[in-house]
C-alpha cells in the first residue's frame, strides 16, 4: 500500500499513552530501567520486567526505552557534549534522518521525548523507506538557519543509501542548499553511505545525532535536533519523562 503521509505527525494511540494519568507510573518506569542499566543488566530483559510490572503499552514502553539510560552512559554523554560557542571552524557529521524525523515531527506535533541524556528523540519508524511530509523542508530550513550561526568549517550530512527514496532527498537537500548559499559561506555535503553509525564511530570530527550506539562509542557531539527544536519550534509537544 503507498504511503500517503502528508505529516510525520501524532501518532493516535499518544493521547492515551502519554495522558497526564499515566506521565507518573512512565517516570517510574523510566527510573527502574535506568537503575537495572545501571547495574549492569540486559536492556531487552531489563525492559520487559519493567514493562509488565507497569502494564505498558508497546509505544509506551518503546518511549521508556528511548528515555532510560544506565548512570554511565548519561555521565559519558554529558562529558562529550559540545557547546555551541566550542564548534567555530569545526568539522561536523549529522545523522541526517535521526536528526531531522525529530525536528519534522516537532513541527508537527508528534511527541518528543525529552531523554535522560538531555537529548530529544521522537517516536517516529522509517520501516526502510523515507517519505518526505509537508515538514521535511521546513525541518531543513531550521537546520540549515542554525547551522550557519555556528561558524563551522564544513557540514557532512550522512543518508543511509540502503533506505529508500534516500537519493531522492539528497538531490533535494543540494537544491536547497544551492539555493540558499550564496558565495560559498558554508561548504554543505550529503553523501549516501551504507551505515552512517559506522561512520560517525570512526570520524575524529565532532557528530550531530541521539542515536544512543552512536553517542556511547565516545565522539565530541552537538545536541543538533534539542538545540533546533528548542529555538524554532516553540510549540513542540515535549514528554519528559525523567528526574
Amino acid at each position: 500500500m503507498p504511503d500517503r503521509r502528508h505529516h510525520r505527525g501524532a501518532h493516535p494511540a499518544d493521547e492515551r499513552a502519554f495522558a497526564p494519568l499515566q506521565l507518573s507510573a512512565l517516570r517510574i518506569a523510566v527510573h527502574d530501567l535506568s537503575w537495572l542499566l545501571s547495574r549492569g543488566y540486559g536492556a531487552v530483559s531489563s525492559l520487559q520486567l519493567v514493562g509488565n510490572r507497569y502494564r505498558l503499552d508497546e509505544r509506551q514502553r518503546m518511549a521508556v526505552a528511548r528515555t532510560a539510560c544506565s548512570d554511565d552512559q548519561r555521565a559519558q554523554r554529558h562529558a562529550l557534549e559540545l557547546p555551541r560557542e566550542r564548534l567555530a571552524d569545526r568539522h561536523l557529521w549529522i545523522d541526517t534522518y535521526n536528526v531531522l524525523k525529530t525536528v519534522e515531527s516537532a513541527l508537527s506535533g508528534a511527541v518528543i521525548l525529552h531523554a535522560r541524556d538531555g537529548c530529544y528523540r521522537d517516536l517516529a519508524s522509517m520501516q526502510g523507506s523515507f517519505k518526505a511530509v509537508d515538514e521535511t523542508e521546513p525541518a531543513l530550513r531550521a537546520l540549515m538557519a542554525h547551522l550557519r550561526d555556528l561558524g563551522l568549517a564544513s557540514c557532512r550530512w550522512l543518508l543511509d543509501s540502503p533506505v529508500s527514496n534516500s537519493a531522492r532527498l539528497a538531490q533535494r537537500m543540494r537544491d536547497l542548499f544551492g539555493a540558499q548559499e550564496t558565495g560559498g559561506a558554508l561548504p554543505w555535503e550529503v553523501t549516501l553511505v551504507w551505515d552512517p553509525d559506522a561512520e560517525m564511530r570512526g570520524t575524529s570530527s565532532v557528530i550531530a545525532t541521539a542515536d544512543s550506539a552512536v553517542l556511547d562509542a565516545g565522539s565530541p557531539w552537538y545536541n543538533l535536533a534539542r538545540i533546533v527544536v528548542d529555538t524554532a519550534v516553540p510549540h513542540a509537544h515535549i514528554v519528559s519523562l525523567h528526574g
